[in-house]
């Protein structure tokens, strides 16, 4: 089982936050992560954000990464979009 963990954070606040799983064996964890951030930016009513070097690198080493107002194309009503791996297969 994979999971994901989505939140949006503005002031130091967790505003909204929600959990995908996946239980795809086909996929690879990179598709499993790319899916699951779509399914988080569905469900929040959001674009899909744009994976800066910074943020790509920042998931390699923590597997947790912050998506602040420059990696999204249109405005956004909160301080930054966090996601987290907090179970793999």
């Amino acid at each position: 089982m994979f999971r994901l963990w989505g939140k949006e954070f503005q002031n130091n606040h967790l505003i909204k936050d929600i959990v995908i799983c996946s239980g795809d064996t086909e996929l690879n964890r990179t598709r499993k992560v790319f899916k699951s951030l779509e399914e988080i930016c569905m469900a929040f009513d959001l674009s899909v954000p744009i994976w800066l070097d910074a943020t790509v690198e920042e998931f390699r080493i923590h597997s947790k990464c912050r998506f602040t107002q420059d990696c999204f194309i249109e405005h956004i009503n909160f301080d930054f979009l966090e996601i987290q791996v907090i179970e793999e297969d």
